[in-house]
């Protein structure tokens, strides 16, 4: 798959109502009583595992996966969305009942929502902030955005910045997570799929253990100790590059992180019973909103 939108920024950054009058005591202290009864506590889904174990859930997660936001009058390809756009998104799934939900919230065994669900956006493109952000804000409504730190390390202006990751952060909105450092190919392809080439975390053909320990697996940690270092919380999920994954990258991945998601298929909602690492997606595009994915779920 061809990522026009990140190589063009990657080349850019590696090159550089209440009314006083009425008080509670107007109001008889029965009917306060009464009104306060008539709102049912919503029901909750907890964790299925025993108290120690990898977390499950008797439940279905769907995943929802954003690149790049743009103004209404720019142009759109399969990695963005117009801003009103992701906004009639946010409002449909308002008005359809689901309830945004954090990676932080499901490693920690959180009671669920009954219809719960995952919005993430891949890369960490500064229009997450600048677009996305507000509305996410304006609806209350959750997100994690999975990283490149080499990107905030290295700001070339289409990226989010430390300080921008900092004050998302500390909304309880925004949860940030690794989509690793520079581990997506953030070298000479400028950060495009490749095929018949090793993306992402796949080993390379013939690499030693110590190789790919040193190329992949330390990129990894090291992307995981930036995040935690500049928004002072620990990383609690991780997005594959290109969807992309490697026996041995997993299993460390898996240790580092409690929960993981890949870009496709698409086609199902997560299975939480089955753990939380790896977790399917539904890509949102413009020719694919969230009521359309989301219709036989």
């Amino acid at each position: 798959m061809n990522f026009p939108v990140l190589a063009l920024a990657v080349s850019l950054a590696l090159s550089a109502p209440f009314s006083p009058a009425v008080t509670a005591a107007a109001v008889p202290e029965q009917t306060v009583v009464q009104a306060r009864e008539a709102v049912p506590e919503a029901p909750k889904v907890y964790p299925s595992s025993p108290e120690g174990a990898p977390v499950t859930y008797e439940l279905r997660l769907p995943v929802l996966m954003y690149h790049h936001v743009v103004y209404d009058w720019q142009e759109c390809n399969e990695m963005t969305v117009t801003v009103s756009r992701l906004e009639q998104d946010l409002q449909w799934l308002a008005e359809s009942g689901y309830e945004a939900v954090l990676p932080r919230e499901l490693a920690a065994g959180a009671p669920m929502p009954e219809k719960p669900i995952l919005i993430t956006f891949d890369d960490g493109y500064r229009s997450n902030y600048e677009l996305a952000y507000p509305l996410l804000q304006k609806y209350q409504t959750k997100a994690a955005i999975a990283v490149m730190a080499y990107m905030q390390d290295n700001p070339g202006g289409n990226f989010l910045t430390w300080d921008m990751c900092r004050e998302m952060t500390a909304s309880g909105l925004v949860e940030i997570g690794s989509h690793g450092y520079a581990i997506h190919n953030l070298d000479g392809r400028m950060g495009n799929f490749v095929p018949g080439q090793a993306n992402g975390v796949q080993r390379r053909k013939g690499e030693s253990d110590n190789d790919f320990y040193c190329r992949v697996l330390d990129d990894l940690r090291y992307s995981f100790d930036r995040i935690a270092q500049e928004t002072g919380v620990p990383p609690t999920y991780f997005a594959y590059p290109f969807g992309k994954t490697d026996p041995d990258a997993d299993a460390y991945l898996e240790g580092l992180f409690p929960l993981t998601v890949v870009t496709g298929p698409g086609k199902h909602t997560a299975n939480l019973s089955k753990g939380l690492h790896q977790l399917p997606r539904f890509t949102v595009t413009m020719e694919r909103p969230p009521w359309a994915l989301l219709k036989n779920t």
